[in-house]
């Protein structure tokens, strides 16, 4: 039988319609994303069965119950999806590319245990069962966080050498370059007596504009950064290498050196090739200087960005307004400039019930036999206290998680068991000591074993559930519409939102509150696409895992 170009088109996209919706179903969030498609079979007690809302599961008791008084720590890398949002605000359809789990993870608070294992740095596991609501099958989640007894508003911090690499390409005329000038004008307010502030601009080549001024002589800074003019190309690399000549030159014992490199376009002067800036980023951090970077508007390589930022142990932003630019630089003085540990491991070895999957909210994890790996360049204080204070301030700042998939072996054992045990070291960034913590991970029930109503270690972990069904749709939702299915994109979205209601009507949190108005968001934009762009959502493919 002969079959047409555009039959071929057909079920070319039918395939990556059910590609994705396979996935989708395949993980362990899949068990929020389909309340009302179906229910779950006896005796697995999902969050969605049918005598159930999606509200309160079985959650532990005592000393895995959330704490106040210590400071959440954050990873290296993305620290927001500011750039989703602002795709969204603007009533367009988001790219996958513009979200990722660090990101996402890193703007919600999650209250841990206090930080009480005697050192700056103190891991904290939980675990979380659940069944979904395709087959009742099993869902097992453990939940890596960690925090530290240090506090924001006491620490004591070094001397800071900034060294600030500014685009002034032409495309930064306008907002952008206004928007540098705002958060550098707040930065100023947070920096230290004994503080210097360097300046560097490019476009198709770099220039010194400020050499290690001191903070305190802040009419020559503020001068100095009323006078750069936007026009010309964009040269990174040579804003970057000039950058790290100059921290390089002024590194001393005592003085925290750091570069934070701002652009809003993509490479297209000089050495444009991102595995020599990455290779740029990567010597100079293990000499101790590391890198934080800034995308503005619409049109920068937001993936050069992110890497830069991972390899150079720092953080990467966006700013989509003033709030975020003021938000950021401001965060980038008190907290994100500091690490509190360096060259962070994380080792999982997992018990004979249990087979380590998937992981979320880190970019640094590796499967080994028997268990995985998390390598981190540099952790540091996040500066948000509570997941119930408001965020009118801004989200950035929250810490986040590291979600682990468990796949539980059929046949091993009954009753309480230990899951698995984790194991930390790290490197102080002062006294270059090495640190270590061991955690052994439980749980009250089976392998495999659902309690009705699911069962979480802690409140916090149970969040992050919810954080990771949220994530999953904005991802494969974006995965979607860029494939032409708005409609299986709309009815994912749709669903989890109708979730997320029932879980806020018995839970008050402000993070998932706020996610909830980007999925409403989301399907809005889907509705307002034009009716032949439209597309039916697929009815859902048969489970891909057995029901035994």
């Amino acid at each position: 039988m002969n079959v047409s170009k555009s039959q071929q088109s057909n079920r070319h996209r039918e395939s990556l319609n059910w590609r994705h919706v396979a996935t989708l179903v395949a993980i362990c969030a899949a068990s929020l994303l389909f309340i009302g498609c179906g229910s779950a079979t006896s005796g697995s007690g999902g969050w969605g069965s049918n005598d159930q809302a999606v509200v309160g599961p079985n959650v532990g008791t005592g000393a895995n119950q959330p704490a106040a008084g210590s400071t959440g720590i954050t990873q290296a890398g993305a620290q927001d999806f500011g750039r989703f949002r602002k795709i969204l605000e603007a009533g367009n359809i988001p790219g996958p590319e513009t979200i990722d789990d660090l990101g996402f993870f890193a703007e919600h608070k999650l209250d841990y245990p206090k930080a009480t294992c005697g050192e700056n740095l103190c891991l904290h596991g939980l675990v979380g069962v659940m069944g979904n609501m395709i087959n009742g099958a099993n869902c097992t989640l453990i939940q890596l966080g960690m925090n530290s007894p240090i506090q924001v508003d006491e620490l004591e911090r070094p001397p800071l050498h900034l060294v600030i690499a500014v685009d002034r390409s032409g495309s930064m005329d306008g907002q952008p370059i206004e928007h540098v000038r705002t958060g550098m004008e707040r930065m100023l307010d947070h920096a230290g007596s004994d503080d210097h502030f360097t300046l560097v601009t490019y476009s198709n080549e770099a220039m010194v504009q400020l050499e290690h001024v001191p903070a305190t002589d802040k009419s020559t800074i503020l001068t100095q950064i009323g006078k750069v003019k936007a026009g010309g190309g964009t040269n990174i690399f040579a804003g970057l290498f000039r950058a790290y000549l100059l921290a390089l030159k002024y590194a001393s014992k005592g003085v925290e050196t750091r570069v934070v490199l701002l652009s809003d376009g993509l490479m297209n002067d000089g050495i444009i090739d991102a595995n020599k800036l990455a290779s740029l980023a990567a010597t100079h951090a293990r000499l101790g200087i590391g890198l934080t970077t800034i995308g503005l508007g619409n049109n920068f390589d937001i993936e050069v960005m992110r890497l830069l930022a991972e390899v150079g142990a720092g953080n990467f932003y966006f700013l989509e307004d003033a709030a975020a630019a003021k938000e950021v630089f401001t965060e980038e003085v008190q907290t994100f400039l500091h690490p509190v540990a360096l060259d962070v491991r994380i080792s999982m070895a997992m018990s004979d019930t249990y087979v380590l999957g998937g992981a979320y909210g880190t970019n640094g994890f590796t499967a080994v036999s028997g268990g995985g790996e998390i390598a981190i360049p540099a952790l540091f204080l996040a500066k948000r206290q509570s997941a119930k204070d408001p965020i009118d301030g801004g989200r950035r700042g929250g810490g986040g998680a590291i979600l682990m998939e468990l796949l539980p072996l059929q046949g091993t054992g009954s009753g309480a068991h230990t899951v698995g045990d984790l194991k930390i070291t790290w490197e102080h960034p002062v006294s270059g000591d090495i640190k270590e913590q061991t955690i052994q991970l439980s749980s009250p029930h089976a392998p495999g074993q659902v309690p009705d109503g699911g069962y979480f270690t802690s409140a916090t972990s149970e969040k992050g559930f919810v954080m990771l069904n949220i994530y999953m749709a904005f991802k494969l939702g974006a995965e979607l519409a860029g494939d032409a299915d708005l409609g299986a994109a709309r009815s994912l979205l749709e669903a989890v939102d109708k979730s997320v209601t029932d879980w806020l009507g018995q839970n008050t949190d402000p993070d998932i509150s706020d996610d909830q108005k980007y999925l409403k968001m989301f399907i809005e934009v889907l509705k307002k696409q034009p009716e032949g762009a439209q597309t039916p959502a697929p009815q859902m493919p048969p489970p891909p895992w057995p029901a035994d």
